[in-house]
């Protein structure tokens, strides 16, 4: 059986993504706002509208999945779906980018609000880093994976496969 005695789970990298998701909520709102402003207001072309619209969708799409992946992958210390997180996390910080530099018409609030989302990125990236190496140390009683300790060749793969790897 692992030897899982102590807690490897990250509470600061679990309070990031807390905060994280009610944060790119809020962001997801603020700039849908933004738009429907800018729409009124500014002489916008409808393909860069379009286009704005689109990937902010996909945004929130790939922050929702970020960040159930991260929380999920942290609090069952599992290394897969902590990895999918942090590999999730640059598409997002390069949408963060294109509202912050890239747009048709991009607001000073625009930029404050690209600006934090790309610093909560930064330090979930350190942190996500931090846990999956925690993960990965994980060490078994004798050195050996239990169901490889006393089985000859061929045996360990059907230990394997009938324990669910």
């Amino acid at each position: 059986m692992a030897a899982r005695s102590r807690q490897r789970s990250s509470a600061p990298l679990q309070v990031l993504l807390f905060l994280n998701g009610w944060y790119s909520a809020t962001y997801f709102l603020l700039e849908a706002f933004i738009f429907a402003y800018k729409v009124l207001l500014l002489p916008y072309p409808l393909t860069n509208l379009l286009l704005d619209v689109l990937l902010l969708l996909l945004y929130l799409g790939i922050e929702a999945t970020r960040i159930f992946f991260g929380s999920k992958g942290n609090l069952c210390q599992r290394k897969v779906p902590l990895a999918v997180c942090l590999a999730l996390t640059v598409p997002a910080a390069v949408m963060a980018t294109y509202c912050l530099l890239l747009q048709t018409y991009a607001l000073r609030l625009e930029a404050i609000l690209s600006a934090i989302l790309l610093l909560f990125y930064s330090v979930e990236l350190l942190l996500g880093g931090l846990a999956l190496a925690s993960f990965s140390r994980v060490r078994y009683k004798g050195g050996v994976h239990p169901w490889r300790r006393s089985r000859p060749g061929w045996m360990w793969l059907w230990a394997a496969w009938a324990g669910g790897w």
